[in-house]
């Protein structure tokens, strides 16, 4: 009966010895888990914000270049054509002139539309106010333009805001999508389209061109692929590309719709 109280007072005592041990060890597990946790918050807001700054770039860098071809292609040329009509005005009779000079003015009037149209296309305000469909439809119109390619675009389900950060990283990785097949494909035809429903949103680009293995990428065509990746993936969404030689290109980006993404970006089931 001795050795028992005596065994109990022991264990007792090393209960109570141990005891703060075992609290001071939990504590300083949990305060390095949460530590952890903040650091891996403020890294994935700081990619976030570094991905979205670059996105922009990007997109801004992607707007002056089909700015300046098409100042260079069609508004040069038309203020060039009114010069060079204006000139031989002089000698005309004036039935003629004036006929001339009213065909000049409607010149005119379409190049400082197309330049505040032009304008507007440098503003981030301005693809904000239109929302990606109108954003994506107003690519291919000037794709379609180019004659390079013939480009098919088409919208199912009701169109619903994705929200500012998701819809301009989506336009750039619709950007990068047709920008790889315009380089590389040599396509003929190109096919966009954009499904909403209830829970997911698709967006895929088709090509009939030369098509790839995706087992040995081209260098460009590989990090343009690893760019979507990791744009898709920030806002919760994924990529899948199925291409082989002589078959063109399909690439698909999904995104569920019911994951709200917080103020810096994060998703809320993305750490923790």
């Amino acid at each position: 009966m001795a050795n028992n109280i005596g065994s109990l007072i022991i264990l007792t005592t090393l209960v109570f010895l141990l005891a703060p041990t075992f609290i001071i060890i939990y504590i300083s597990v949990y305060n390095r888990r949460k530590k952890k946790h903040i650091e891996e918050k403020a890294q994935m807001k700081l990619t976030f914000e570094s991905e979205l700054l670059k996105t922009r770039i990007e997109i801004q860098e992607q707007t002056l270049t089909h700015i300046s071809q098409e100042i260079h292609d069609n508004i040069t040329q038309v203020l060039s054509f009114v010069k060079l009509d204006l000139a031989l005005t002089d000698n005309m009779p004036e039935r003629t002139k004036q006929a001339k000079i009213k065909q000049s003015r409607e010149l005119i009037a379409q190049a400082i539309y197309d330049l505040r149209d032009l304008s507007k296309s440098l503003s981030f305000e301005y693809i904000r106010t239109l929302g990606l469909v109108k954003t994506i439809g107003q690519e291919i119109e000037r794709i379609n333009k180019s004659n390079i390619i013939t480009t098919d675009f088409m919208v199912n389900g009701t169109v619903y805001s994705l929200g500012e950060q998701r819809e301009l990283l989506l336009f750039r990785i619709f950007q990068e999508a047709v920008n790889n097949t315009l380089k590389h494909a040599g396509a003929k035809c190109l096919k966009i389209s954009l499904q909403y429903s209830g829970q997911l949103f698709n967006l895929t680009v088709e090509d009939d061109g030369a098509g790839f293995s995706t087992a040995d990428l081209p260098e460009q065509v590989g990090l343009g692929l690893k760019n979507m990746h990791n744009r898709a993936t920030l806002i919760g969404g994924t990529v899948a590309v199925v291409s082989s030689p002589g078959k063109g290109c399909f690439v698909k980006i999904s995104l569920n719709t019911l994951i709200n993404l917080r103020a810096d970006g994060t998703r809320p089931d993305s750490i923790g």
